[in-house]
């Protein structure tokens, strides 16, 4: 699954969260996703937060086999920026 599958399947989920702040998923070279309020995007842009991860590890994020606290805690997942964003992910992600 590439970049933009991935953002293409997440935008219904986001366009209905009411989420209102912006996060950028740095994948390590392999691409961006932004989110920023309820728009979905694979352009790169600034953002109140930012999560780098690696592309494999996201798939596995979202698809609910990697657990974010864990992923944090053993540097998987680093975060840059406003840390509430990241908490206020899991109704999204």
């Amino acid at each position: 699954m590439s970049v933009e599958d991935i953002a293409a399947k997440m935008k219904d989920k986001v366009a209905a969260s009411g989420f209102d702040r912006s996060v950028k998923f740095d994948l390590k070279g392999e691409g961006v996703i932004v989110i920023d309020g309820t728009t979905v995007s694979t352009t790169d842009a600034p953002a109140d937060c930012t999560i780098t991860i690696s592309l494999d590890d996201f798939k596995d994020l979202i698809a609910g086999e990697l657990n974010p606290t864990a992923a944090f805690m053993t540097g998987k997942i680093k975060v840059a920026g406003d840390m509430s964003v990241a908490m206020a992910l899991s109704q999204i992600v």
